[in-house]
């Protein structure tokens, strides 16, 4: 059985220690070195030939952005970033994954007593994830300066801009590689789209950031949710990090509730709960979208959605990170349409305008 081999990059010995002692709790990944900086991170890249890179957000001689940016240039491989819980840490992490890096954990805490197996599993995950994940140059944002997303118009007769009904709800679940995919659909819609709810895979503090830096991007607003909010076009809800988003419904009103029930499918906040909520409260007026991510989060619940009359979209495997929550909710019979990343905002768009 071929191992994973990996390589950390961070400036404290003792996190290096920390990282190598998580990944090794797994036979099938083998840590084949470590550097404390990036120059001799590049030697060692050569010399030992990784799968997978973690790599410090904020390192001396060379800061970690600037180093993948670099890799990515010239040696594109799966990296995942290692970030502490600081809204700089937050912001540069995002800024890594715009650049190429497949995922991100949060910096584990030197003293591990508490919590170590959990910390463990989500390293392990999202190292295994990023072996087998598309890493693509185009990441680097060089695509966008020479051919700029086109956001798409609403396909409509109508000057109005009206949609077929104010019901209408898009829900959109995502995990590795989500981040970019979201924003990439998000950018193309236009302000009077019907309201969203996001839930990515993420922890708190980060889905805030990510918000904040969708809203600054896009024609509709974004932002992190809150429990009671009100569900409006032209707006995007995301769920927070460890907490759930449900969709529920007061007469004619849509809001949103937020809470910290049990994590399903290891996730909080978990794309099932998401779905399940937009089929029962929803209906036949849902849109639901499933992209890139490791796992099975989504699919029994898009199914459920679909069972309601639901429009059901998956993201195909050519376009995805990681083509695993859209094979199992394909599998389960959940989708009604597998599209390239790219259509995936058009095809919302003409189903909303019928």
């Amino acid at each position: 059985m071929k191992r994973i081999r990996v390589l950390t990059v961070d400036d404290s010995a003792l996190m290096r220690q920390v990282l190598a002692m998580l990944l090794a709790k797994d036979p099938e990944i083998e840590v084949v070195g470590s550097a404390p900086d990036p120059y001799i991170a590049r030697e060692k890249i050569k010399a030992l030939n990784p799968d997978v890179l973690t790599l410090d957000v904020e390192m001396p001689k060379m800061d970690g952005l600037t180093f993948l940016e670099k890799l990515m240039r010239g040696h594109p491989m799966p990296v995942v970033m290692v970030s502490s819980l600081t809204e700089i840490g937050c912001q540069t992490t995002l800024r890594a994954l715009e650049l190429g890096a497949v995922d991100f954990i949060t910096k584990p805490k030197i003293d591990l007593r508490e919590g170590m197996e959990e910390i463990a599993q989500d390293l392990i995950a999202k190292v295994k994830a990023a072996a087998v994940a598309k890493v693509k140059r185009e990441a680097l944002g060089v695509r966008r300066e020479t051919n700029p997303l086109t956001p798409y118009p609403l396909p409509l007769t109508s000057g109005s801009a009206m949609i077929k009904t104010t019901d209408t709800i898009i829900a959109i679940g995502s995990s590795t590689g989500g981040t970019e995919a979201v924003k990439e659909i998000l950018e193309r819609l236009p302000p009077h789209t019907p309201p969203i709810l996001i839930t990515q895979h993420m922890p708190e503090r980060f889905t805030k950031t990510w918000a904040d830096r969708l809203n600054r991007l896009c024609r509709i607003a974004v932002k992190e949710a809150q429990d009671g909010d009100s569900v409006l076009p032209g707006h995007a809800l995301v769920a927070p990090g460890s907490f759930h988003m449900r969709l529920v419904r007061s007469g004619a009103r849509y809001t949103v509730q937020i809470n910290q029930d049990p994590p399903v499918n290891r996730h909080r906040p978990s794309v099932d709960v998401m779905f399940s909520s937009v089929a029962r409260y929803a209906g036949s007026n849902a849109v639901g979208v499933i992209l890139t991510g490791m796992g099975n989060d989504g699919a029994k619940e898009m199914l459920t959605m679909k069972q309601a009359g639901a429009f059901t979209i998956a993201q195909d495997e050519a376009s995805c990170v990681v083509f695993g929550m859209p094979k199992e909710a394909i599998k389960a019979g959940a989708v009604d349409k597998v599209l390239p990343l790219n259509d995936i905002a058009g095809a919302i768009l003409t189903h909303v305008s019928r």
